[in-house]
């Protein structure tokens, strides 16, 4: 190999794979030894061997390190060399001469090591560089996780995409894309550098796209109030490519914190949504109220009630009819899904069901709730007090204001002694 040809091969990899000339040098040496192990028999019992590279001359030496014994000592051929040979070697290095236990280096190029070892250093250099890549991937990501980047998609490679992110390779593997994206070779795109992980290729330096914190760190890119600390990302869920809700808080009172990830006629959020693909983004202020973040987060329906179970870790969320009701929990469940994750924390795990008001029911409901009163307060059987929610007489104090002498005997056939004690009774109670 020429010395242009080692200087060029030195020179290229620096340029393009961005690694330091020790690091190309110290891949060409190892890619060198390998050359060498294949051409000579028992080359790997030789202990302490290495490869010199001369970039100035052009030369390639395979050198060992061995121990001068005495020439009737010798024992091991490829550790070891006799005191006479080694005698010659330092007289021509112009050595201080050299006794029985000293460690020199020497020379075991063989004369013929031209160019079938050029051609097998090439064809492991490749494998050298790599490794030399994966270090440097791992030195400059490994402190970086949790960032956003932008990367330029190049190709796929065996299901994963590959892409390039300051000229190294990232891989974006099938959970950490959205749905239905496409990655076509030349799109400029941001990831969130999830970790560098020592996989099956060596260091791999793991992008994602679903991520939650990749829409968090969009927003904190686009929002100068969260830079600035003004306006607090409170908690984030999401389901990549279909729905995103955010929840955002501000402790000063003259900030709006919806107002401010939203932008000037919706710019912002915008910016956030077409990075996304158009994946939708629910931006909700935070509240301590379970009750209405349920009901902000399946904005615009309106419930006709929410009711909180505290114990059972349950929101019931009834609303107008069953289109509503729909509407409210999403595609495939995903809003209501996602909203019950949204009001959960890493020790409670609520959840959130949505049903459609069956006003009959409602109206039945009421008129046992209005029964069971009368039967407690005015002392009268559960069949006398549902004939009087029937007939309309349902609540103390209509009873109390409204029902003259007459009404109940009239209405129910009841005695007017009766009709009496009830009335009397229902004025005692109100």
């Amino acid at each position: 190999m020429a010395t242009t040809d080692i200087t060029a091969l030195i020179d290229y990899y620096v340029r393009e794979k961005d690694l330091t000339r020790e690091r190309v040098i110290q891949a060409l040496e190892a890619s060198f030894l390998t050359a060498y192990s294949k051409m000579v028999p028992g080359a790997d019992r030789i202990q302490n061997i290495h490869a010199v590279i001369n970039t100035q001359k052009g030369t390639v030496k395979i050198k060992a390190d061995m121990t001068v014994v005495n020439d009737d000592e010798m024992a091991d051929s490829f550790n070891e060399i006799p005191l006479s040979t080694a005698k010659l070697i330092c007289a021509k290095a112009k050595m201080e001469e050299c006794k029985p236990g000293d460690v020199i280096s020497v020379n075991i190029t063989p004369r013929d090591f031209g160019r079938i070892a050029v051609q097998t250093a090439r064809q492991t250099m490749q494998q050298r560089i790599r490794k030399a890549e994966q270090e440097m991937l791992a030195d400059v990501f490994r402190d970086r996780a949790g960032e956003l980047v932008t990367g330029t998609v190049r190709r796929y490679d065996k299901g994963d995409v590959i892409v390039e992110v300051d000229k190294y390779e990232g891989i974006v593997p099938q959970r950490q894309r959205i749905p239905g994206e496409d990655y076509n070779s030349g799109d400029k795109m941001r990831f969130y550098i999830v970790e560098v992980r020592d996989g099956v290729r060596g260091n791999e330096l793991i992008l994602s796209r679903s991520h939650p914190n990749l829409v968090k760190r969009l927003f904190e890119n686009e929002v100068s109030e969260i830079g600035e600390g003004l306006v607090k990302i409170v908690n984030i869920v999401r389901e990549p490519g279909y729905r995103t809700k955010l929840v955002v808080h501000s402790d000063d009172p003259n900030v709006d914190p919806i107002g401010a990830c939203v932008g000037m006629r919706g710019t912002r959020v915008k910016n956030v949504v077409n990075e996304l693909n158009h994946e939708k983004v629910d931006i909700l202020e935070y509240t301590e109220d379970k009750a209405a973040m349920v009901t902000d987060s399946l904005a615009p329906i309106e419930p006709v009630s929410v009711k909180v179970d505290k114990e059972a870790r349950i929101v019931t969320v009834v609303v107008g009819d069953d289109k509503a009701a729909a509407k409210a929990k999403g595609r495939k469940g995903q809003n209501v899904r996602l909203t019950a994750r949204l009001i959960s924390t890493p020790d409670e795990k609520w959840d959130v069901r949505v049903e459609a008001h069956d006003e009959q029911e409602s109206t039945r409901s009421s008129a046992r709730e209005g029964a069971a009163e009368l039967v407690q307060v005015l002392g009268i059987t559960e069949e006398l007090a549902a004939a009087m929610v029937a007939s309309g007489f349902t609540t103390l104090q209509g009873i109390a204001e409204y029902v003259e002498e007459g009404d109940l005997v009239d209405a129910l056939g009841i005695t007017a002694e009766q009709e009496k004690d009830i009335i009397e009774k229902a004025k005692a109670n109100c």
